[in-house]
């Protein structure tokens, strides 16, 4: 994913204004291929929802906030199908299973920030936004040798504040566009139309 996000272009939308997920009404992100579907609306910032390419590619990633009990076995499954996939992993969450942080990494994923505490980020200056961000990375970085390049929002919570500063910080804000719902102690996910 990092490797797609440096090679981001700027191109115009085509002024429709009828949904920012299918980057209508501003300026789409491209690539030469594939392309980044995510959308820097000319009225409101956006993360990136998702990459559209021309293969059948999915871009697998999880959030770690609470416990880590389903770590090991998670590592095990995506091993035996030679799978990679981003962690999005809270700063505390890195301070209580330093351990996960360094197995997950030494597996071969990519390990990135989901805030230090979880906190409801549309409700932050910016200045908080970069602490909080900052200390997440640091205890990232202390562990995997690798400085954060995405952030996923905690909850899904995002405003101009938070993209625009996440953005300042030279990282890129990710955002799910298939939510598995397990959080809610759903059994399937809600998919989208398309990308």
């Amino acid at each position: 994913m990092k490797k797609l996000l440096g090679r981001i272009k700027k191109s115009k939308g085509c002024g429709i204004g009828c949904c920012p997920r299918c980057a209508h009404g501003g300026d789409i992100l491209t690539t030469n291929s594939p392309t980044v579907v995510g959308v820097a609306a000319s009225d409101r910032q956006l993360p990136i929802y998702c990459v559209q390419r021309d293969d059948k590619t999915v871009a697998l990633s999880f959030d770690a906030a609470w416990g880590n009990e389903d770590t090991q076995e998670l590592i095990d499954i995506l091993n035996k199908y030679n799978i990679n996939a981003t962690f999005f992993v809270v700063g505390q969450w890195v301070d209580k299973y330093p351990e996960s942080v360094k197995a997950l990494h030494d597996a071969g994923n990519e390990v990135m920030s989901h805030s230090d505490d979880h906190a409801h980020f549309a409700q932050l200056s910016a200045d908080e936004i970069k602490s909080n961000i900052t200390a997440s990375n640091e205890k990232i970085k202390k562990i995997t040798g690798t400085e954060p390049t995405l952030f996923r929002c905690p909850y899904g919570e995002y405003n101009d504040t938070v993209i625009s500063t996440v953005n300042s910080m030279g990282m890129s804000a990710i955002q799910w566009d298939v939510d598995s719902l397990d959080w809610r102690g759903y059994r399937q996910a809600i998919y989208p139309v398309a990308c």
